[in-house]
This record gives C-alpha cells, sequence and structure tokens, in this order.
C-alpha cells in the first residue's frame, strides 16, 4: 500500500507530538498516544500495557530517572514509515535523547493505529541504534 502525503503527515506529526509530550517527563502527558492495550519491547523484556494507566505506572519511574540525569529533550530523526493497511503504519528510526551535549541513542519500531481519536502507538520496540530501519 502507497503512504500518502496525508497519512505521512499525521503519523510524523503525531511521533513529533508523542516526543514533545515525553520531554515534559510527565507519563500523564504521553499516555494519550498510545493505544489501549499496547505493548513495550525492550532489551529489558516485554511489557504489555492494558491500559493508559498501565503506561504511566510503567513510564513514570524511567521519567524520574532521566530528570535525575539532566534530561533536556528528546526526538526521533532518521524517521522511515510504510503503510501496512489502511489503519496501520509502522514506523522506525532513531530515539534521541539530549542531556545538555550529551546524547543517547536508541533505534525505536513503532506500530502505529489509526482511531477515532487519531495514531496511537500500538507497540514500540526499543533496540540498538545501529541496527535502526533504513530506507529501501
Amino acid at each position: 500500500m502507497e503512504l500518502t502525503d496525508d497519512y505521512k503527515g499525521a503519523v510524523t506529526q503525531a511521533l513529533t507530538d508523542y516526543y514533545a509530550a515525553f520531554s515534559t517527563l510527565d507519563a500523564h502527558a504521553v499516555a494519550p498516544y498510545f493505544h489501549e492495550p499496547s505493548q513495550i519491547v525492550s532489551p529489558a523484556g516485554v511489557v504489555p500495557a492494558l491500559t493508559r494507566a498501565a503506561v504511566i505506572a510503567g513510564f513514570q519511574p524511567t521519567m524520574d530517572a532521566l530528570r535525575a540525569r539532566g534530561f533536556a529533550k528528546a526526538e526521533i530523526t532518521n524517521l522511515r514509515l510504510k503503510r501496512l493497511s489502511a489503519a496501520s503504519v509502522i514506523a522506525g528510526g532513531v530515539a534521541v535523547r539530549r542531556y545538555g551535549q550529551e546524547l543517547e541513542t536508541n533505534g525505536v519500531v513503532y506500530l502505529l493505529q489509526k482511531t477515532n481519536a487519531g495514531w496511537q502507538i500500538a507497540a514500540i520496540v526499543i533496540h540498538d541504534a545501529d541496527n535502526a530501519l533504513r530506507p529501501e
């Protein structure tokens, strides 16, 4: 399926808004970007988040630790999108966390689902930045 400009713009905006919300270090701010249920996969394991309350409970300790380390901002770079169906898009890139001049990077893949509330994250896979999705 072709990724139209409308889809690309809407998904890119949803992820940009999610990263802005993440940068507030308030787990309540990121919760609306997640589908119920959703799933987070990382080197630490698989965490199912059946509700937004579970998203909040899972994210807040991480955000508190980032605040203690002097976190400044998060953004996604090298974003690649692929439309899987009329209601799902896979997005991959590199998540960058800034701590003053320091950077921390991770590869990320998002499965986003189109809902009545807009594009929501159904799953996140966090991995080594060297293995980020590349253009075909």
